[in-house]
């Protein structure tokens, strides 16, 4: 099978799918709550709700109810730090997935464009592919702070902004993913998605979602695609 004809671009999620990690998700899961309790807001005031932008948006409001406008502003900020922090803990054990590297240089050798959009920060995807000396080969980098927080994974506008850096719209943009969250970013921007099995989820785990999914082995099942 070779890749639709309509492609001009294509990006990678990066944890999971092109590059294996290794990430404290548990501590991650927990950084907006911890966050919040730490700045000396309430439980009674977010635990409402484990929906994370309301418990942000509770949080400020709670702040600002009591005369702590201007922390309120910086919430975001120190949600994101403290993210990156936990996502730097262990990014010296980082690699490419196998083949995952040859995949891109033949799709660069071939015209594509190709990126990575990616829920994690800014600071720890340029640190990701820089330790692992393959940033140069990446067009765009879409991370989790480059943009308002309502338009990161899942949101379809983290394809739409890939896509404005690498002068592509998103049916022009095929998407390899390992997680719901990615599949569910492609399907709504009108993207191209392969959902890989190098991550959490598992063929059956795939078809569940969506017997439709294409789903390959992992990135390195590309490159017999490229033409």
């Amino acid at each position: 099978m070779a890749l639709d004809k309509r492609y001009k671009a294509v990006a990678f999620d990066m944890d999971g799918t092109f590059m294996k990690t290794k990430i404290d998700y548990v501590k991650l899961s927990n950084v907006v709550y911890d966050s919040l309790i730490d700045m000396g807001i309430p439980r009674s005031a977010i635990e409402s709700t484990n929906r994370v932008r309301e418990q942000i948006e509770c949080g400020q409001r709670w702040l600002i109810e009591n005369g702590r406008a201007e922390d309120a502003r910086f919430i975001s900020k120190r949600i994101a730090d403290r993210s990156t922090k936990v996502e730097m803990e262990y990014v010296e054990l980082s690699r490419p997935f196998d083949g995952a590297v040859d995949v891109v240089k033949e799709l660069r050798k071939k015209g594509y464009k190709t990126g990575i959009i990616t829920r994690g920060g800014r600071e720890y995807a340029e640190c990701i592919l820089g330790l692992n000396n393959v940033i140069d080969l990446f067009d765009a980098i879409v991370a989790r702070d480059d943009y308002p927080d309502e338009e990161a994974k899942p949101s379809p506008m983290a394809m739409v902004n890939f896509g404005k850096l690498v002068g592509a719209v998103p049916k022009e943009i095929l998407f390899l993913g390992d997680s719901k969250m990615d599949w569910l970013t492609a399907r709504d921007s009108g993207a191209g998605f392969f959902g890989v099995i190098t991550g959490n989820l598992g063929i059956d785990e795939w078809r569940s979602i969506d017997p439709n999914i294409q789903v390959i082995e992992s990135v390195a099942a590309l490159l017999e695609m490229i033409e």
